[in-house]
């Protein structure tokens, strides 16, 4: 399914008892945030919030829209985000069918599917710039931009679709990087060492140009899941939201700067970077739990503001778990899962728990099949994009339930030697860990949590996990009912 905009989103989550709309005015500065951040902890995620007069403002402020697995699932169109991720291992299954009229069944509906992806491009306005502000009109302060916890270094864009495009070859990145406001024109560009558009300034400083850069809030929430997907190289982030959404993504051009934009967008932040100046940003209360140091980052130089006439502002905030974005990373750890097995075959299942914020622990079950093998996996994911960041690795046999944390630290408990199963590797570190020796560099640790075999050094026999008898199992279950307990 795909939504018109962004406002359609909110109807029809408040038409499924998913919204809740707040008249009474609260303050962008911390208010918002301390009460969002309470529904966020309530069970299953709490409610998706409309602030509808946020205190001096005119423009209604929309947050944990994304905030749980239904509400995830119905952003990407689906009854649950699983089926994402089967119709993805659908267009890479292996299997040649046999025949031509077979072959044809087969492909045909598939080619169907990928006809739709590309984005379509629109000339004229979009509704995204049904009102243009240039000059002295700009104004980043008309919106109600969250202050979000009491250390920050100032008001944060916190859901932003970000566009840029590669110098060199002038392809399109549509990235998520928070953005500190500094004044009415003129904000922070915090892209990480390791991100795209990060990439892409270190090739404009080299060449000593400006970057041009439209900032993005709002559209078919397809749009701002695929900002943070991580797409293998190459694959354009609105050609994955038209897979996602089942209909092209429709562009227009920004009026300032080469930049072309979702004509659906609410509000779009047009400006240029010069990556040779830096301006100091944070701190920022980030989703580790902790405030991101403050450092220089590139500012971006608002040329333009564009937006609906009665724009709805799309924000987040982020915390300590479980936090809206949770569910977000959890999208990403289903549907990229098909991916995954195709250069790490032998993984049956993996997981990333909200507490361990996207990267911090893995869990990963795999058909183990020879000595080592749990080894080979940590190294295979340690080599794969942003995998790269999973600071602790967990490896279990294919009959655990990697999705039961419970579960998963008791068979770790009882499986490991820490001595023989564990694997330490110095490599790169998520920017934004407080922990690590130097910033973007440390250490990383794998667990081999499997079975273990005699050539791995076990020469006992591995014990049974402790299950009761089938014929018993059944025979309680027949007069469960019966027993009043």
């Amino acid at each position: 399914m795909a939504y018109r905009d962004f406002q359609e989103f909110l109807s029809v989550l408040e038409g499924v008892g998913e919204l809740k709309r707040i008249a009474q005015p609260f303050d962008p500065y911390l208010e918002i945030t301390e009460i969002a951040d309470r529904v966020m902890k309530q069970p299953n995620g709490g409610k998706a919030l409309l602030f509808e007069r946020p205190t001096a403002k005119t423009v209604p402020l929309a947050i944990n829209v994304f905030g749980s697995r239904k509400r995830m699932s119905m952003a990407l169109g689906v009854g649950d985000i699983e089926e994402v991720a089967e119709e993805i291992a659908s267009l890479l299954k292996p299997e040649v069918p046999q025949g031509f009229v077979n072959s044809m069944r087969e492909l045909l509906p598939k080619l169907g599917v990928l006809s739709k992806m590309p984005p379509r491009h629109d000339k004229g306005d979009g509704r995204c710039q049904e009102v243009v502000l240039q000059g002295s009109d700009i104004d980043l302060d008309k919106f109600p931009i969250l202050h979000c916890w009491p250390q920050d270094g100032g008001r944060y864009i916190t859901l932003p679709l970000v566009f840029t495009h590669d110098p060199n070859n002038g392809k399109r990145n549509v990235g998520m990087y928070r953005i500190q406001v500094f004044d009415k024109r003129t904000t922070a560009m915090h892209w990480q060492l390791h991100k795209v558009g990060a990439e892409h300034a270190r090739i404009s400083a080299e060449q000593r140009k400006k970057i041009d850069v439209a900032v993005v809030l709002g559209g078919d929430p397809a749009l701002t899941y695929s900002a943070t997907a991580p797409l293998p190289p190459g694959i354009d982030e609105m050609l994955f939201a038209g897979f996602l959404r089942k209909k092209p993504v429709h562009l227009v051009q920004a009026k300032t700067v080469d930049v072309e934009v979702p004509e659906d967008a609410e509000i779009v932040i047009e400006g240029k970077i010069d990556p040779l100046k830096l301006r100091r940003e944070g701190p920022f209360g980030d989703h580790t739990g902790y405030y991101s140091l403050a450092d220089d980052y590139p500012a971006l130089e608002v040329t333009a503001i564009t937006h609906r006439k009665e724009p709805v502002y799309p924000t987040t905030i982020v915390g300590r778990p479980p936090m809206e974005d949770g569910w977000l990373g959890k999208a990403t750890e289903r549907i990229f899962l098909p991916l995954l097995k195709l250069t790490v075959p032998e993984v049956v299942d993996m997981s990333l728990p909200l507490e361990g914020i996207f990267h911090n622990i893995v869990f990963v079950s795999i058909k183990k099949r020879y000595p080592g093998h749990a080894f080979k996996v940590m190294h295979a994911l340690w080599g794969l994009g942003q995998a790269m960041f999973s600071k602790m690795i967990f490896v279990f046999d294919d009959d655990v339930d990697v999705q039961n944390t419970q579960e998963c630290l008791w068979r770790l408990g009882n499986n490991i030697d820490p001595e023989r199963d564990m694997c330490v590797v110095r490599g790169p570190i998520d920017v934004l860990d407080h922990s690590s020796r130097s910033l973007g560099f440390g250490s990383k640790v794998g667990f081999d949590c499997t079975r273990k075999l005699p050539a791995e050094g076990f020469q006992r026999e591995w014990p049974d996990v402790i299950e009761m008898s089938p014929e018993v199992k059944t025979k309680i279950d027949s007069i469960w009912s019966k027993l009043g307990l």
